[in-house]
């Protein structure tokens, strides 16, 4: 990221805060793919935060292996309390995403990034992409969470919304990035997306993509 925010301060209230501000939302919008994860053996999870996402899954997928990757010391140490029951399982590394470098033969076939690419400009999005696109398995899976602007009647209440949370994390955590990327162009060069689902008046969507030469292959059987 051009300028590092400190998620520190925000972590240990940041259940509170979401459930305040958007009830359990993010939550089902983070959860609705989770049966589509069950077949995953080794896990990328970037800036999942507290956890309660990485618990879920690991509870669900006994034969998974996780790898979670977060800048804020406080949301680890939150996230691997939470997950204490399945930390044989478990790797964390504190770092920026855009520092992490996977060991060469991870071979990872699910990534998953809940409410993260809002805090990455559209270039930042693509050197992630570069960095962690050589060791993921060529069927692996990609599960997104985010705030969108939909079109129609939601349109300006949807940006007054973003502009107000952009503003608000900028003000607790230093956030500088001001605007939602559009993370589906950058995704869409290596993968294909499988699924959407919009919540909220399409304000979230959550979506699962999937490497584009296994899915090209699957669609050429297909016909």
């Amino acid at each position: 990221m051009s300028s590092k925010p400190g998620f520190d301060r925000i972590a240990k209230r940041y259940r509170l805060l979401e459930y305040l501000t958007m009830g359990r939302m993010l939550e089902q919008t983070r959860l609705h793919f989770l049966p589509r994860l069950l077949t995953a053996r080794n896990a990328l999870i970037l800036g999942d935060g507290d956890g309660r996402f990485l618990a879920q899954l690991l509870a669900e997928n006994s034969n998974l292996h996780v790898t979670a990757v977060d800048c804020s010391a406080t949301m680890l140490n939150l996230l691997r309390q939470r997950c204490t029951p399945y930390g044989d399982r478990l790797h964390t590394v504190l770092t920026d995403a855009l520092s992490f470098t996977p060991p060469a033969g991870t071979g990872y076939d699910l990534v998953v990034t809940h409410f993260f690419f809002d805090c990455f400009t559209e270039p930042e999005i693509d050197e992630l992409l570069r960095r962690i696109g050589p060791e993921l398995e060529p069927s692996a899976l990609w599960l997104v969470s985010d705030f969108r602007i939909p079109a129609g009647l939601m349109r300006l209440p949807a940006k007054i919304l973003v502009r107000a949370l952009y503003l608000a994390f900028r003000v607790i955590t230093g956030l500088c990035i001001t605007r939602l990327p559009d993370h589906t162009s950058c995704l869409s060069t290596r993968f294909r997306c499988l699924e959407r689902k919009l919540f909220l008046s399409g304000v979230l969507t959550t979506e699962l993509w999937q490497g584009a030469d296994l899915f090209l292959e699957a669609q050429a059987q297909k016909e």
